[in-house]
C-alpha cells in the first residue's frame, strides 16, 4: 500500500496534556496542596492548567500545534509557569509515570463532586490514580475517522508505552516494571486496549452499555488508552508515562501524529484496522510494561516476541514519509534511537538509584530533568 505524505493530506494540528507530581523540595515526598499551587498557575496559563483526581497532581495542556517547534515552546512554557506557581508555594514539580515517595494511601482526592463520585465508585481501585501520563491529541475530520483510526493505532499501543516507560519506582521500591503506572491502571473497570470497533455507531453503543452498567461516572471516566476525545475534535492517545525530557515529549507527540496521519490515510481507503485479538494484545501490554524500550516486545501482526528496538525500526520505516514531509524525520529518528541504545526514564531513574541506594537522588534527578530548558540530544542540543 502506498504510504501517505502530506502532499496528499493538511498536516493535522497536535497537542500535548502533561500531568506533573508536586514535590516538598526537603523531603523529596510528593506535597498534597494543587489547591493552593492551580490559582497561581492559572495567573498565567488560564485553561491550559488544571487539577487531577489527587491533590498531589497538576495537570497542562498546549493549544492545538501546527509543529514539534511550536510543541516544544509550549510545553517549555507550561512547565516553566507550574513549576514557578509550585516555587511560590514552597514547593517543585516533576514528571514521572508515578510518585516515587511520599504517596500516601488512600491518596487526597480533590474536592470535586466528579472526582468524589468516582472514588465512592470504584472504592480502593482509586487508591492507584496518583499517576502521571502524556496524552496526545491529533485532529481528526470527524469521529466516525477517530474511531476507525484507533483501530490502526491500537496494535501499536504497547510499544509507546515501551518508549515512554517512566514509572520504574513505587511506594518506596522498585516495581520490576519500567511501567508500572500501566499495570495499576488496569485495575479500572474500563482501561488499557479498546476494543475493535466497526464504526462510531458500535462505539457509542459499547460506551452506551458501560455507562447503564455503572462502570463509568461519564464518558471522560473511560480510560481506554485510544479513544475520540469527548469534548475535542480530536483522537487521543493515552498509554504514554508522564515524560521526564522535553525533547522525548516532542519526538512522542510528532511520532504518534505521523502515525495518525498514515492511519487516516488507510481508513480513506476503506480499511478499518487490524482486529488483534485482546489477549495477544494484554500480553503485550504487560511485556512492554515491564521491560520498557530496550527489552522484547510482541510484534503487532503475528504476536511474537522481538527486539523491541526492531519493532521501533519497523515503526518509524512505516511512517517515515509523512514525518519526512513534515521535516520531522531526523529528529524523531535521533531521540528514538537514543531511547533504544541507552534507554529512556525508566532506566535513567534506576540509574539515579543506583549510585547511593537513594530515592531522593530519583526525585532530585527528576526536578533537574522536568526542570531543563533545552533537549540534551537530537539536532537541537545546541540550545543548550
Amino acid at each position: 500500500m502506498q504510504a501517505v505524505t502530506p502532499k496528499h493530506h493538511a498536516r493535522p494540528t497536535v497537542g500535548i496534556e502533561e500531568e506533573y507530581f508536586l514535590v516538598d523540595p526537603r523531603t523529596r515526598t510528593v506535597a498534597p496542596c494543587a489547591s493552593q499551587v492551580l490559582p497561581v498557575a492559572e495567573r498565567a496559563l488560564g485553561e491550559q492548567v488544571s487539577g487531577e483526581f489527587t491533590e498531589y497532581q497538576v495537570e497542562a495542556k498546549t493549544a492545538p500545534c501546527g509543529g514539534i517547534e511550536e510543541v516544544r515552546d509550549q510545553v517549555l512554557g507550561m512547565r516553566a509557569a507550574v513549576r514557578e506557581a509550585a516555587l511560590r508555594e514552597g514547593l517543585t514539580v516533576y514528571a514521572s509515570g508515578t510518585p516515587v515517595l511520599g504517596a500516601r494511601l488512600p491518596p487526597p482526592v480533590r474536592e470535586d463532586p466528579r472526582y468524589r463520585e468516582g472514588q465512592r465508585r470504584y472504592g480502593a481501585v482509586t487508591d492507584t490514580s496518583a499517576v502521571c501520563a502524556t496524552h496526545v491529541h491529533v485532529a481528526m475530520p470527524d469521529r466516525e475517522h477517530a474511531v476507525l483510526v484507533g483501530n490502526h493505532l491500537r496494535p501499536w499501543l504497547p510499544v509507546l508505552i515501551a518508549l515512554a516507560a517512566n514509572s520504574p519506582f513505587h511506594d518506596h521500591r522498585d516495581t520490576g516494571y519500567a511501567c508500572w503506572r500501566t499495570m495499576v491502571t488496569q485495575l479500572l473497570p474500563v482501561s488499557g486496549p479498546p476494543p475493535h470497533f466497526a464504526s462510531a455507531d458500535e462505539y457509542d453503543q459499547a460506551v452506551s452499555r458501560l455507562m447503564e452498567a455503572g462502570a463509568l461516572v461519564d464518558e471522560a471516566t473511560l480510560f481506554w488508552d485510544v479513544r475520540p476525545s469527548a469534548h475535542l475534535p480530536t483522537i487521543e492517545i493515552r498509554p504514554m508515562d508522564a515524560v521526564t525530557d522535553v525533547e522525548q515529549v516532542v519526538a512522542l507527540a510528532a511520532l504518534v501524529r505521523a502515525m495518525a496521519v498514515l492511519a487516516l490515510d488507510r481508513v480513506r481507503r476503506g480499511d478499518t484496522g487490524p482486529a488483534v485479538a485482546d489477549h495477544v494484545l494484554g500480553a503485550a501490554y504487560w511485556r512492554a510494561a515491564r521491560d520498557g524500550c530496550t527489552g522484547q516486545g510482541n510484534d503487532p501482526h503475528d504476536g511474537r516476541l522481538r527486539p523491541l528496538p526492531h519493532l521501533v525500526r519497523r515503526l518509524l520505516d512505516d511512517v517515515a514519509p509523512v514525518l519526512d514531509g513534515f521535516g520531522e524525520l531526523t529528529e524523531v529518528r535521533t531521540v528514538l534511537r537514543h531511547l533504544c541504545r541507552h534507554g529512556g526514564g525508566a532506566r535513567q531513574q534506576r540509574q539515579a538509584h543506583a549510585h547511593r541506594g537513594d530515592l531522593r537522588d530519583v526525585v532530585d534527578q527528576l526536578v533537574v530533568r522536568t526542570d531543563r530548558q533545552a533537549p540534551v540530544i537530537g539536532p537541537h542540543a545546541a540550545r543548550r
